[in-house]
């Protein structure tokens, strides 16, 4: 049975040192994606991220980063690590953002995953391509219906 993995992408008109930027900085990623950040997402760094839309917190252990280029991380889904890795493409002056994350077995637990965490990443994508090409922060109050 073959395994699932998440990839999706979106192109941003912003050059790459932008775009990473605003993926590694907390202070830019509350703009778009997360309420609350540790630290910047340094490699090895043990993080804590807050999400407005979810109670608790979510660890994330950052990966390979490669400035301008690559932010890989770790974190928990149901109990299993999750490899995610987002790959910045220059193209002019804009960027392509490529994220993957996986993988999970090809069954009712990781169809559901993927379904759930595809659309995810299709928000964030959204959102931070709104972010930086018009400061729109497309989250706040996006979520405010769960509670």
């Amino acid at each position: 049975m073959d395994s699932l993995k998440i990839k999706t992408s979106i192109q941003i008109a912003k050059p790459a040192s932008e775009v990473f930027e605003a993926i590694v900085n907390p202070e830019q990623m509350s703009n778009y994606f997360i309420s609350h950040g540790s630290g910047r997402m340094e490699e090895g760094a043990n993080l804590i991220w807050h999400f407005p839309e979810f109670d608790g917190d979510a660890p994330v252990r950052v990966g390979k980063v490669i400035k301008d280029e690559l932010v890989s991380y770790y974190w928990d889904i149901a109990g299993r690590e999750m490899h995610v890795e987002m790959n910045l493409e220059a193209k002019g002056n804009s960027t392509v953002v490529i994220v993957t994350e996986g993988t999970m077995p090809n069954d009712e637990e990781g169809i559901k995953w993927l379904a759930g965490n595809t659309e995810g990443w299709a928000n964030f994508l959204a959102c931070l391509k709104a972010w930086l090409e018009y400061k729109i922060n497309l989250r706040k109050g996006a979520f405010d219906y769960r509670f």
